[in-house]
This record gives C-alpha cells, structure tokens and sequence, in this order.
C-alpha cells in the first residue's frame, strides 16, 4: 500500500480527511484535484486548511497540498487544477476555444487516472462522477466512491471491468435508471452544497481508507469478490452461515472486504451490502464503453450537452418509453431524487 498512487477527485471534506488517512498508511504519493478556492466556511471542517487560505486566496488543492508536506516533508504530494466535466453542463460547439478547453480537461482528467492505481470520487455532485467512472472503468482502474447525505454516508469499490460479467460488482451509478443531469445550476449556495453531520464525513473518510488497505492485503486486489452477510443482516464470518469457500473469498488478514458500506448516524447503524453489474448503467456498461472506444472525445462532447443520449446508448431510454406504454402513456417520475454527495 506504500506504493499507492491514489488520485483524489476533490479537496473538500472528504478529500482533506482520506489524504490525512493516507497518510496514515504510508501512502505517500497523493496527487490532489480541485477547481475551487477555500472560503471561510471550510477551514472548520476540512482539515487540512486555515483562514489564512481564505485571505491569500488559495485554490483548495493548492493548499491541501501545502498541508499535507508542512505534515509530512517527504510526501509526494501533487495539486492539479481543473473542471471536471459534467452531463448536462453544456459545452458551445459553436464555440472553437471552448471546445478545446473541454477537450483538454477531458485529456488531462484520462491522463490523470492512467497514471495513478487508485481513483477516489469525492466531488461535490452525482455528474461531476460520471465522466471519471467511465474513464476509469475504460481503463480499468480501481475506482472507491465516497457520499454522505445529511447524517448517512455510503463508501463502495466499483467492480472491474476485467471481472468476469456473473462476477463484477456495481459501480456507484449501477443502481439507477436515469443519466446525471446538472443538479446544481438551477440550486442557491446552500442546496448545491451537502449540509451534513459533522461527524459524517470523518467517519466515512476513515472507512474509506480502511477499504482501501482492506483491499491491498487480499490477492486479488480489487477484483476480491464482495462479502454478504447472512439473510439476517448479521456477519456470515461471525455467524458460521456461510461456507469456508466463501468467507476466505472475501476476506483478508484485516478481516472482511466489502463491496460497499452504508451507514447512519441517525440511529447508529452500519451494512456491508454489495450490489451487482447493470449492463445498462449509465456510466460503466459495456454499451458506454463500445461507444467511448469508437468515438472519443466526440461521445463525451455528445453526453455532456445531451444526458438524454446516455440514455440512448445504454437501452434506458428504450426501457422507460416501454414502462411507460405499459401506463397508458401516462409517464412516470424518472427524477433522481437520491443522495446529495
């Protein structure tokens, strides 16, 4: 794990706690991602800042680097500077310059992930992690994906697109039936950021981290299989429930490695869950790799301006106009209406 190349996709609360986490571990090249600079909101809750980023202006990964080597003097800590593009944040192909400045952040982004072993998504919204997820898996590169909603939080690994298809697990988009669309534009400040439980994003950060090690101490890395507890909900490893086979499958010298954990301050409960490969997610289905493969930047540039086309690619679309033929035509409610990140 000393070796670990981790690229962290965002340097807000939970990137300033899983670089500290990382740490922790000995991994000691972090390279840090942000577009944003730290306002005077953010020093009390992510904590690798202080005022004086607010008064000098610093961009936050900028800082959250500065941090990290004032800690430890010999990380190789790294900032990068950039958008991440986004579905349904349109681009102006009318617009030379414009286009070029996406097609160099779409760039810079697949360079990013090929450099480095591990992807963490920590954005602030659900489309700001749909083009890293399909880059990554594109690559196949390990991808952990950490949310936190109000006072939950969920931490998962997305499955590898090298896993055999009965075996891979899901990716964080896996689970829904409609594309990411821009969720934020038509929001004030306070609904484009989550306003969480303090204790949340700490929490979810240190799991993350421990995922991560969890991982890096089984042999196969991330394509482990996902651990399931019992019908019950409780752990098959404590319970005797599952077979030998499949305990020693998903577990590791640090004890079990799941596919995701979900948990909740409200009442203080915690789930490992696992959750299955959808051929039609909207970001890491095959359809959405053939389609990158064929196309490039024009597909990205094409889903960007157009969610509704993702839609097209995978089937979903198709899929929800049956649904909804089957209603009298009546039309059902697609919104998403699942966790601010």
């Amino acid at each position: 794990i000393q070796g670990c190349k981790a690229l962290l996709l965002g340097s807000g609360t939970l990137g300033c706690n899983i670089a500290r986490h990382l740490l922790m571990w000995g991994v000691s090249n972090i390279t840090m991602v942000d577009r944003g600079r730290v306002s005077y909101s953010n020093p009390v809750r992510q904590t690798l800042f202080e005022v004086d980023d607010v008064v000098q202006g610093r961009n936050k990964c900028d800082a959250a680097v500065a941090s990290l080597k004032r800690i430890l003097p010999t990380v190789n800590a790294k900032s990068v500077n950039m958008t991440i593009r986004m579905p349904g944040h349109r681009v102006d192909e009318n617009d030379a310059e414009e286009v070029a400045k996406c097609r160099e952040d779409v760039e810079l982004l697949e360079n990013l992930i090929k450099e480095h072993d591990v992807v963490f998504e920590l954005t602030d919204s659900r489309e700001a992690r749909w083009l890293p997820t399909v880059l990554a898996t594109y690559h196949n590169k390990p991808v952990i994906n950490t949310a936190l909603g109000f006072d939950a939080y969920v931490v998962m690994r997305h499955g590898l697109r090298s896993s055999p298809a009965n075996e891979r697990l899901g990716c964080y988009f896996c689970n829904d039936v409609v594309a990411p669309v821009d969720s934020l534009t038509a929001r004030t400040l306070d609904m484009q950021c989550t306003v969480t439980r303090p204790g949340v994003s700490a929490m979810a950060s240190a799991l993350t981290v421990e995922m991560l090690a969890a991982l890096y101490n089984h042999p196969l890395f991330f394509s482990c299989p996902a651990y399931k507890a019992t019908e019950d909900g409780a752990h098959s490893h404590a319970h005797g429930a599952a077979s030998a086979d499949q305990l020693g499958a998903a577990e590791c010298c640090l004890g079990i490695v799941p596919h995701q954990l979900r948990g909740s301050v409200a009442d203080y409960s915690q789930y490992p869950m696992n959750g299955v490969y959808f051929p039609k997610c909207a970001a890491c289905s095959e359809p959405i790799m053939q389609a990158y493969e064929k196309e490039g930047f024009s597909f990205i540039l094409k889903c960007l301006n157009n969610s509704q086309y993702i839609e097209e690619v995978t089937g979903l679309m198709a899929d929800k106009l049956a649904v909804e033929a089957m209603y009298g035509g009546e039309g059902a409610n697609w919104d998403d209406d699942g966790w601010e990140e």
